[in-house]
């Protein structure tokens, strides 16, 4: 059975930093995609940053300059490196991973139950 597990997440105050977490198990991890995704309360879940199978990240616009994904596929487990935090940036982030490129067109299939950033004024 698969899982992901997100850990990391914390309160910050505005320009502070967290580095989150995603271990995954009972997946090949290296043929698959991972993303990071966040969750406001009353907003729609949005995309963060998407890692392609050897590395390379596209961002969403409003986290560019900001936020850094990385893989480290020998321990399947993913970072998302969260620096000049903002009160905007409070969410539930979770990690997702769709077999194959990040660039087909699939779901993704697999979900973490999430870790709560919370960054004050």
């Amino acid at each position: 059975q698969s899982h992901l597990v997100e850990s990391g997440g914390g309160s910050v105050q505005s320009g502070g930093s967290l580095r989150l977490s995603c271990a995954a198990s009972g997946l090949d991890y290296r043929t698959y995609c991972m993303g990071w995704f966040r969750q406001a309360p009353g907003r729609e879940r949005e995309e963060v940053a998407i890692i392609d199978l050897d590395g390379p990240s596209t961002y969403a616009d409003f986290v560019k300059g900001r936020f850094t994904a990385s893989r480290d596929n020998a321990k399947s487990t993913m970072y998302l490196q969260m620096n000049s935090l903002e009160p905007e940036d409070t969410a539930m982030y979770y990690c997702a991973a769709k077999w194959g490129r990040c660039i087909a067109a699939i779901a993704f299939s697999y979900w973490g139950p999430g870790t709560q950033v919370t960054v004050s004024s």
